[in-house]
């Protein structure tokens, strides 16, 4: 019998557990998806570790790409046999899953199941934040921490593209190298260099407009002394943990700074946000502005390994779970 991976409590990988179960049926708005490839994020490990709490027992993963097998009484968006991926329906570490219709995209040809799967939700979060989040323009100077990850190689790539200038912050030479080949123009070795220093240098004294922050509280502090008056620090992950309060004041004497903490959930809803972040993303994908680049391939029988490598920052780009592997 097919089945998903379940939590019972949170904690560590192993908490994972298999479970052999068909599928609901999909209610109203529900959208059955048989999975044929399934993307793996760092929020998954939010959701595992309970650094974001979860009503337990629940499901995993939030992102993954399939075809339709049945849709609820209410469902206009697709239909059975479409092509399909979401980003936002928990419950992708499986076979199949019913995911709610206003969180699912239809596919173009030209982009592969793998490609959609390693590439829907860190390039739906890149659409918002390079075009919703700030408006990037190529007067911009910016800062991308963990630039070698899924999300930076991707942000890196599309505010190139722009025309923005792009330093990364790398915790290797070889990251360094696979950031710069990707779109930035300057990489900063966090763990040999001063990362505000070098900004410094970088940038003249006058630091960027903007630091996209992905990291949490090991970079905190940099992203904030890295900024230019006025500039705005986005705050979208806590890779290290979650960052530090943020003091109104700091904002204010370090240069009347921006702070925010956005969520892809907000800036793709209703239906028609998300279906704009998604044609912008294949737009992206299919004029070459931004490449995918899927570097581990893991068995869904492999997924606590998958997140075990994660975590350890082992992985470099895109990662895809195989259902069928």
């Amino acid at each position: 019998m097919e089945g998903h991976y379940q939590i019972e409590s949170q904690g560590g990988p192993e908490v994972m557990v298999w479970q052999s179960k068909a599928p609901n049926a999909p209610g109203a708005n529900g959208v059955l998806i048989r999975h044929t490839a399934i993307g793996l994020n760092y929020i998954d490990v939010y959701h595992r570790s309970g650094l974001y709490k979860l009503p337990l027992p629940s499901r995993l993963g939030v992102e993954a790409v399939g075809y339709v097998e049945a849709i609820g009484d209410s469902v206009e968006r697709v239909a059975v046999g479409d092509r399909v991926g979401y980003a936002m329906g928990m419950g992708a570490y499986g076979e199949s899953n019913v995911v709610n219709e206003a969180f699912v995209v239809k596919l173009p040809q030209q982009i592969s199941d793998e490609t959609a799967a390693a590439v829907l939700l860190k390039g739906l979060t890149v659409s918002y934040l390079l075009r919703k989040t700030h408006s990037l323009s190529a007067d911009d100077t910016i800062l991308v921490h963990a630039a070698a990850g899924g999300v930076g190689l991707l942000l890196c790539q599309w505010a190139n593209r722009i025309g923005a200038t792009v330093i990364g912050t790398v915790g290797s030479a070889s990251k360094a190298g696979l950031a710069r080949a990707n779109g930035a123009h300057h990489t900063i070795e966090y763990t040999s260099e001063d990362v505000v220093e070098r900004v410094q240098e970088i940038t003249d004294g006058a630091g960027v407009n903007v630091a996209y922050d992905s990291v949490g509280a090991a970079t905190y502090e940099r992203s904030l002394n890295s900024l230019a008056p006025l500039g705005k620090f986005i705050s979208f992950g806590s890779a290290s943990g979650k960052i530090p309060g943020v003091d109104p004041h700091d904002l204010q004497t370090k240069g009347s700074l921006f702070f925010t903490r956005p969520s892809l959930a907000h800036y793709a809803t209703p239906a028609a946000a998300l279906d704009d972040l998604a044609t912008s993303l294949f737009s992206a994908i299919e004029t070459g502005a931004v490449k995918v680049h899927i570097k581990q391939r893991y068995s869904l029988s492999d997924l606590r390994q998958a997140h075990v490598d994660l975590e350890a920052r082992a992985t470099t780009g895109s990662t895809v779970i195989l259902p069928n592997a």
